[in-house]
Parts: C-alpha cells; structure tokens; sequence
C-alpha cells in the first residue's frame, strides 16, 4: 500500500489532512484512481468481465428496480464505430473491453406490458433520473473492482455527443439510454499517468449547511494546484481550472452536440413530463 501522507498529498496537490484511521486495500485503490488513455493489446484474464458485473450489481439500486444494464463491446469493428462517434477517441479502439453503461426502462416497460400493467410512472423525469444514478452507481462498483485487479479504467461521456446514432450502433430498443462507456484494459507503462488533483476539501465539503462564498480560497489555491499539475505533465492547458471549466460551460456549443440531449431523449422513448 501507498504511503496515505503521500496519497492523500497526491490526490490534492499541496499536504492535506492527517487522519488516524487504519488505512486498507480498499481506501488505497480509491485514491490511487487515475484515468487511463493507453492500453496494451493484451487479453483480460477469463471471468473478468462477469466479476466486474457482479461487482455492479452488488451496489445500490433505487427501491430494487435497477435500472440500468451495459452492453460489452469486444468487437473491434463495434470499438471503432463507437470511437468516431465520441470525438474518435483511441483508447476505445486500443482497450480490449469496452463496457456501455445504459439508463434502462426498457426492461421494466417491457415487465409491465407483459402482464397487462400500466407503466405510466415511466414517463417520468424521475424514473430517468433514477436509471441515470443506478447505472452511475453500478458503473462505478466496476472501476473499483477493475482498478483492484490491477487494471486501468477511463469513462467515456462524449457517447452523450451522439444518443441517436450510439443506440443504433448498439442495437438498443426505445426507453433506453447510453448514459457513457468505460474503458478497462492494462495499461500500457510507457504512458507515464498521474494522480490527477481535486478540489480542496474546504470547496466541497460543507458542515451543516452550504457555503459558496466561502469557497473563493480554496478554489484559488486550487487554481495555482492544477497549474503546477498541467506543468508537470507538460499539458498545454490555456489560463487557470476557472477559466478552462467556465470555458466549457460557456455557449450551447460548448457542450458539444449535447445540448440537445433532451430532444435526444425523446427521439429514444423518454417523455420526461
């Protein structure tokens, strides 16, 4: 295990808390989380991906509907196809599993119908929002179990650039929604990949109730942070965290085709009323 002083220094960028809790495997994997953009060629060993499933389906789901369900791309013809539709990304086409997590209130419309049900609640934001956390959740469960085995892990949310087109590449019935893919595969050494910083603790954690004013300070340190961070891994990153995030928030255009991710969703049976 990581030292957690140098851990935890790491993953904020400047000296951080010190803790007395006994520190494990598990706290040691979770900060140790770095996203991964290369990826040798080599095969995971089999039963990988029903273990990382199985790791999905032990997190939370809302009221036990589970919601969600993924698609595991291996195919490399089905990689590229999916690749040119999130900005051609190569580490989709580079990693051995590509995994699509999915909102999925397909399987309960289809539940319903079966038994001559209704199914209205399904027409709801709600349930959308609830599929969209689940599948969240269960994706999540699987980058812990993957980075535990020793293998890198990247999410891919440019597949929201194009719903339409990724739910045909997938053969995905209505009421379904690629929410964003994952890669896993080993990653390759020679694309040295660190620890990337987060916002100080004092801007995202608050006692009792919220506080955005208080947060200038941290969000100033945390500008000088990720300078020094984009410094070191010779990344040509213009201006400071601020003005890069503000950037993307900027126009409809910044959002890359993903502006019309409402219009999206009704075009794939979502009614969101």
């Amino acid at each position: 295990m990581t030292n957690p002083t140098e851990l935890l220094h790491r993953r904020y960028g400047v000296n951080s808390f010190h803790t007395d809790i006994p520190w494990n495997d598990c706290i040691d994997t979770l900060l140790s989380h770095r996203s991964i953009r290369a990826y040798l060629s080599e095969s995971l060993p089999s039963g990988t991906l029903e273990t990382l499933i199985a790791a999905a389906q032990s997190a939370s789901t809302s009221s036990n509907l589970q919601t969600w369900s993924v698609v595991a791309v291996e195919s490399s013809n089905r990689k590229e196809k999916l690749s040119q539709l999130a900005n051609n990304q190569a580490h989709i086409r580079q990693c051995p599993l590509f995994l699509v997590w999915l909102a999925d209130l397909a399987r309960l419309t289809h539940i319903a119908e079966s038994r001559g049900l209704p199914h209205q609640g399904l027409d709801y934001l709600e349930m959308f929002l609830m599929a969209a956390i689940d599948a969240a959740l269960a994706a999540q469960n699987a980058v812990v179990a993957a980075e535990s085995l020793g293998l890198g892990t990247v999410y891919i949310g440019a597949l929201r650039n194009r719903p339409e087109a990724v739910a045909q590449v997938l053969n995905l019935p209505p009421h379904i929604f690629a929410v964003f893919g994952l890669c896993v595969g080993y990653a390759d050494r020679t694309i040295e990949t660190a620890i990337k910083p987060r916002l100080p603790q004092s801007a995202v954690l608050h006692r009792e109730t919220y506080q955005l004013s208080e947060q200038d300070e941290a969000i100033a340190l945390y500008n000088q942070v990720m300078k020094a961070f984009y410094n070191s891994q010779k990344m040509n990153v213009p201006g400071d965290w601020t003005e890069h995030s503000a950037k993307r928030v900027a126009f409809a255009e910044s959002l890359s085709g993903r502006d019309r991710l409402r219009e999206a969703l009704r075009n794939l049976g979502f009614e969101l009323r």
